[in-house]
């Protein structure tokens, strides 16, 4: 079992930035494909990115590409997201997820084995 704990959003004008951080406990990731997700009111969860744990390999969605940056610190179990240039419109809840096993980052899309409880990220105009 992981459990996952999300940390570092907050309140930001647009074009700031965020640091976001997931923190993995129960186990290792050296097998996960880890990512990202956010909720907006009345919207579905959507994919934000995602990073293979031991290759680095990373896939983001078409509106981050360019402005957000996925990475992993292996050492610390941890797992994080670069927010930069921040828009009203990446206002959300953002989730970290996992799926148990190595798999290429665009299966964690369709496929989340593991959830975190979510962190608040709101962009005033």
């Amino acid at each position: 079992q992981v459990q996952l704990v999300e940390s570092g959003g907050g309140l930001v004008q647009a074009g700031a930035f965020l640091r976001l951080s997931c923190a993995a406990s129960g186990r290792t990731l050296s097998m996960y494909t880890m990512g990202w997700f956010r909720q907006a009111p009345g919207k579905e969860r959507e994919f934000v990115a995602a990073i293979t744990w031991t290759g680095g390999i990373r896939d983001y969605a078409d509106p981050v590409k360019g402005r957000f940056t996925i990475s992993r610190d292996v050492a610390k179990n941890t797992m994080n997201l670069q927010m930069n240039n921040l828009k009203p419109e990446d206002t959300a809840v953002y989730y970290c997820a996992a799926v148990a096993a190595p798999v290429a980052p665009a299966v964690i899309r369709t496929r989340q084995d593991y959830w975190g409880q979510g962190t608040q990220v709101t962009v005033s105009s």
